[in-house]
């Protein structure tokens, strides 16, 4: 317990950074990209403004989920983490859109770029996105996932510009920074697309990918006492924190002590794995399960 009280005060403390971060280093940008007549700074700074309200509305959503239990919502608040990771997906999706849209009307018509404003810009940028990248890099949940590709973008995006400005001061090769734009933003779509595609997994209530469904199944019916398994359920709440229901139909249960037995042996099982909620149904054998066809049926 210990652990996860760690780990969720140090995910809400990441997002808290990362988000500070990125809103101050926008406001910078909107300044810096006025001074030195930048369009591509300002461009940048309202992609970078998007990145902040994702970011914002994930720290708010990833505090919200350790919310306890309620009447509203019995399983507690975690999924809410998840609805912050399908947010941002979406808003990362729109900004590159956003990006790709302009590359291609810069590669279509050229525009030339103060270099040295651009090369001072990119080394804050890096360092600023970097850092906040690295704090969420480690993080466990997919909105902490989703929001480090979020900053992921930005660090690639400003190790471009970097790399262009320096040789846009020695060769004016107007597209090249254009095509550089355009490689990292289909890249970082590409892993955007992955994340979205597990986030909705989860959301449709997949099965957890960490967990061998048929393996417990398996060590289950191997317990004394245990005919047979139905209606085995496991999902998981936001992608770290899973749920696991089954019944189970016993044979050659005697006396109460036997059937106790077998529920403590079944959750001593799943104790290994993580489980943040279980249920166990016990039938005995001449008990029928209305939500069993083929028990009905009999």
């Amino acid at each position: 317990m210990g652990h996860d009280h760690h780990h969720h005060h140090s995910s809400g403390k990441n997002l808290r950074i990362a988000f500070f971060l990125n809103l101050g280093f926008t406001i910078l940008e909107f300044v810096g990209g006025i001074y030195v007549n930048s369009i591509a700074i300002i461009s940048d700074a309202v992609h970078d403004l998007g990145d902040s309200l994702s970011l914002g509305t994930s720290w708010y959503l990833d505090h919200k989920s350790k919310k306890k239990p309620d009447e509203k919502f019995s399983f507690g608040y975690r999924r809410f983490s998840l609805l912050g990771a399908l947010i941002n997906s979406l808003v990362l999706i729109a900004g590159s859109v956003y990006v790709i849209y302009e590359a291609v009307g810069r590669i279509l018509m050229p525009e030339h770029s103060d270099a040295e404003g651009m090369i001072l810009f990119a080394i804050i940028g890096v360092a600023v996105n970097g850092f906040a990248a690295w704090k969420l890099s480690s993080g466990k949940t997919m909105n902490e996932k989703v929001v480090s590709w979020h900053l992921m973008e930005d660090v690639l995006g400003w190790v471009a510009v970097l790399i262009v400005a320096i040789v846009l001061k020695f060769e004016d090769i107007h597209y090249l920074d254009p095509a550089l734009s355009l490689l990292i933003t289909l890249y970082i779509l590409w892993n955007v697309f992955k994340r979205l595609k597990e986030t909705l997994f989860i959301f449709l209530q997949g099965a957890p990918k960490d967990i061998d469904s048929e393996k417990i199944k398996s060590k289950i019916l191997d317990i004394t006492h245990v005919a047979s398994l139905h209606h085995v359920h496991i999902w998981s709440l936001e992608g770290e924190n899973h749920v696991f229901t089954t019944h189970i139909k016993l044979r050659d249960i005697s006396e109460f002590a036997q059937l106790l037995e077998v529920k403590k042996n079944v959750k001593d099982l799943l104790q290994d794995y993580n489980f943040d909620h279980y249920t166990i149904e016990t039938e005995l054998e001449n008990e029928s399960c209305s939500l069993n066809k083929e028990d009905t049926k009999s």
